[in-house]
């Protein structure tokens, strides 16, 4: 269970807490092996996938953002971030959201990046 955790640190910089909720239910249930295959999809999607990490987490930011989903489009904007991308690029997905997702979409994008910038600079 160790080795994935320190996947997400790599890519994240930390494990996210809706990860560790996610565990902790499981070794509850006596579900471990469910984790285990939910791992091993991401792995294989994530880790063995032509895009380079920061394509991907641009593109995991914008596909959130598009859903609306706020806290995950954080951690990718993170992700992204960590990554090698530049204020720049992910300002770059904040006005592909305005025009794919409206004002409403470039204003959330807006507010997760300045979330991770915020963050980073801490």
């Amino acid at each position: 269970m160790k080795d994935f955790r320190k996947k997400y640190e790599e890519l994240l910089g930390f494990v996210p807490e809706n990860i560790e909720k996610r565990v902790q239910l499981a070794e509850k249930a006596d579900e471990l092996e469910a984790i285990d295959v939910i791992e091993k999809f991401r792995e294989k999607l994530i880790y063995n996938n032509p895009l380079d990490k920061k394509t991907q987490q641009l593109v995991h930011f914008s596909l959130l953002i598009g859903s609306m989903y706020k806290e995950p489009a954080i951690l990718h904007a993170k992700g992204a971030l960590k990554a090698g991308a530049t204020a720049r690029e992910l300002f770059g997905v904040c006005e592909t959201a305005a025009v794919t997702g409206g004002m409403s979409a470039f204003t959330l994008a807006v507010d997760c990046v300045y979330e991770a910038l915020k963050s980073e600079n801490n």
